[in-house]
């Protein structure tokens, strides 16, 4: 059927933002930019808000919650190296996106939500758009132990700290990936591994994102 010159483009405003958005923010792997070329990003945004989907700047999911903006997710998707076959959490999963993003690049993914109304959304949408991404509702302090061990651990926000339950769920050389924006800094998206029982990262690129409500409060976080 021939697309209505009045409905949006959604295939051409998927490949704005990655040409526009993601591609020069030192953004070169192929696998990500198909996913992110391929993945319908408006499907995950609430009714009414899908021109909103593809522009710079995230999205508000509700509850204080909010899809993260293009660049950042694709850039720390780049940083965390994602490994086809790898067991994955993505904690404040909200709707579903970053985690349709890993199942489609062949990750086993698990998708905590703690609010009650986003993980019913982000369920419903990954049951047609990445079924293999199993959804789970629970508090996300405590991550998923259920499904531990992860390889890859990804926080779909910003956290003032790393909830030190993370460390004890990554598998022998995983790595979690997160935006940390402690009080009074500059937002930092980080690359931690477990260490002497807690979490041990390596600041990775400048990145301002809104702060994930549930995760405000939480231990010092060491570089």
């Amino acid at each position: 059927m021939t697309q209505s010159s009045s409905e949006p483009d959604y295939v051409l405003a998927r490949n704005r933002m990655v040409d526009g958005q993601v591609r020069p923010l030192q953004v070169s792997d192929a696998r990500i930019i198909k996913a992110m070329r391929e993945m319908p990003r408006e499907r995950f945004v609430p009714a009414g808000c899908a021109a909103l989907a593809y522009a710079d700047r995230p999205v508000a999911l509700g509850s204080g919650r909010v899809l993260m903006e293009p660049r950042i997710i694709a850039r720390m998707l780049q940083t965390a190296v994602p490994r086809a076959g790898e067991r994955a959490l993505v904690v404040a999963a909200g709707t579903g996106y970053a985690a349709a993003l890993l199942s489609r690049l062949g990750l086993r993914v698990i998708a905590l939500e703690q609010d009650p109304q986003l993980a019913k959304e982000g369920r419903g949408v990954c049951a047609e758009l990445a079924p293999a991404v199993r959804f789970e509702h629970g508090t996300l302090a405590d991550g998923w132990p259920a499904g531990a061990p992860y390889e890859l651990i990804l926080i779909d926000g910003a956290v003032r700290a790393l909830p030190p339950a993370m460390a004890g769920q990554l598998a022998a050389g995983g790595r979690l990936a997160a935006v940390l924006c402690p009080q009074g800094r500059v937002g930092t998206a980080v690359l931690a591994e477990a260490s002497n029982g807690g979490l041990r990262g390596r600041p990775q690129f400048d990145a301002a994102t809104p702060l994930i409500p549930e995760l405000l409060a939480g231990p010092a976080f060491e570089f």
